[in-house]
């Protein structure tokens, strides 16, 4: 009986990494066209990413997907880098060619436009952007959203100087992004607003002035949990015209993965109503 498994061992590294659904989605993904993947999640220690890295492509590893804290790691990492991980910053994928090179890409940007304009129907097109936070995450999504021709895309943080100094690092290529502190999120209207922050893993909210309106305004939540998150409760709560969650994004960016792996680019709208529909029963 011929082998139905895709070549190589895959896997997502991160840490923490409990609580992550990519084995089970590029499982999904794999099972769509009659084949199995050796995908996991794997936890890493801080001070050993680099050398995990190492040993996984040297045991002939095929893929990483890398999440928080290693993103700008795998960035460093890898011999050749793609354009948008070149923008970024960042990078989110790593692949072993068979020169034995180590590339880096960053599908996150990708993951998260598709969801917003495919998933959610909503147009990034002249939009005004507010993104809460200044990241690595929030740095790996602005190439792509700045693809997608928004009017503007303004970044606030907790620390202004991170949001200003995130922000410069487009001003010489792209006059679109500015940057400041939470109290200029009050500078709206807003077509969206977009929560890049990790405050809401841990039931929390970023600290935006309580005078904000949201009115006629998308909420979107680059993290993801079993119920609506904290900042899609508060947005709802200022009038926001339809809220979501990262779940999309997740799928989305994975399947680029998917893709870039192997070849193969798997369907996303079925499985994340399927992951929806699980979470709803939990």
């Amino acid at each position: 009986m011929p082998d139905s498994s895709f070549p190589g061992r895959f896997a997502v590294v991160g840490n923490p990494i409990h609580h992550s659904l990519s084995p089970t989605i590029h499982s999904a993904f794999a099972a769509q066209i009659g084949r199995d993947i050796d995908y996991r999640a794997e936890l890493v220690a801080i001070d050993s990413f680099e050398t995990w890295v190492a040993h996984f492509f040297e045991q002939g590893g095929h893929g990483l997907n890398v999440t928080l804290p290693f993103k700008s790691r795998a960035f460093t990492l890898a011999d050749q880098v793609s354009s948008r991980a070149k923008m970024a910053g960042a990078a989110n994928f790593l692949r072993r060619a068979a020169d034995g090179q180590v590339i880096a890409d960053n599908t996150d940007g990708k993951g998260l436009v598709t969801d917003i304009t495919g998933g959610a129907g909503w147009s990034l097109k002249d939009a005004r952007i507010l993104i809460v936070g200044a990241g690595g995450a929030v740095k790996g999504v602005i190439p792509a959203l700045l693809e997608a021709g928004p009017a503007e895309i303004f970044i606030v943080n907790r620390t202004p100087e991170r949001a200003a100094s995130l922000a410069s690092d487009w001003a010489s290529r792209d006059a679109r992004v500015r940057g400041g502190g939470l109290d200029a999120a009050n500078s709206g209207p807003w077509n969206l607003v977009i929560n890049g922050t990790s405050t809401g893993l841990a039931g929390e909210m970023p600290a935006l002035p309580e005078t904000m309106s949201l009115t006629d305004a998308y909420g979107y939540d680059m993290a993801y949990g079993a119920a609506p998150t904290p900042f899609m409760r508060w947005a709802e709560g200022r009038g926001a015209a339809a809220v979501r969650d990262g779940l999309g994004m997740l799928v989305e960016q994975a399947a680029e993965s998917f893709y870039l792996w192997l070849g193969h680019y798997p369907d996303t709208s079925s499985l994340i109503d399927t992951l929806r529909a699980a979470r709803a029963t939990d």
